[in-house]
């Protein structure tokens, strides 16, 4: 009929599981196997040194074992402004496109600490409540990066009460280390899967400033120094 425009056709939406599984063309799969491989080195060192200090801790070499536990700590934190940093790049560019891919909300039973599966609870909630994928998309990205930075929080918190010998129940300290640990690893990977299918979709002509944004972020103020501010405000509160 005149006077009525031509309907574009809809955009075809892959599942996530159908995203994950799916190789990368060559040069997206460059951007996503560096970016990745980062990650994973990185929380590899911090998982060796933590897993360095429980070893000694066993042996009861535990002045030593404090040291290694900070140690690991300060690993922890780089890898986190790292994911956060990710986080952010996405949901920046991701609100100039049109076709973002689908995501599925964080599994409670994924997660051991409280922290982490409230805020998987919460996500899982708000996931069935936001019908619009593109809320989905970027209400997931704000809970794993607040996810990423508590649990860090957490962790970095725990092993300078180790270290300095100010934790009452040290047993608990470092079963608490263990299971942040574990829980970060799951925001790890719930990053990769969103990353892959980020760049699947992306369009072509913006891969490589992604890739450029991925590889050097910008400069924001990293967990460790929010978290001082934050205990700092803490302790101005508690001497009011």
């Amino acid at each position: 009929m005149l006077g009525r425009g031509r309907r574009k056709p809809a955009v075809a939406r892959h599942s996530v599981t159908e995203d994950w599984i799916a190789p990368l063309p060559r040069d997206r799969a460059h951007v996503y196997e560096t970016t990745v491989r980062l990650w994973e080195s990185s929380f590899a060192m911090m998982s060796v040194a933590l897993d360095g200090a429980l070893a000694l801790r066993a042996r009861g070499e535990l002045v030593c074992a404090r040291q290694q536990a900070f140690v690991s700590a300060d690993l922890l934190v780089r890898v986190a402004d790292a994911l956060i940093s990710a986080c952010n790049t996405l949901s920046a560019r991701g609100r100039h496109l049109s076709n973002l891919p689908m995501v599925e909300p964080l599994k409670t039973e994924f997660f051991r600490g409280e922290t982490a599966q409230n805020a998987a609870h919460w996500n899982e909630l708000l996931h069935h409540v936001l019908f619009a994928n593109r809320s989905r998309f970027f209400q997931k990205l704000r809970i794993l990066a607040d996810t990423v930075e508590h649990v860090v929080g957490e962790f970095d918190e725990a092993a300078e009460d180790l270290s300095q010998g100010l934790s009452i129940q040290p047993a608990d300290s470092w079963k608490t280390l263990d299971c942040l640990q574990y829980d970060f690893n799951t925001c790890l990977c719930e990053s990769e899967i969103i990353l892959k299918s980020f760049i699947r979709g992306l369009p072509a002509e913006q891969l490589v400033a992604f890739a450029d944004e991925l590889a050097s972020p910008a400069k924001t103020e990293s967990v460790r120094h929010r978290l001082k501010a934050a205990k700092a405000r803490g302790r101005v509160r508690a001497s009011a």
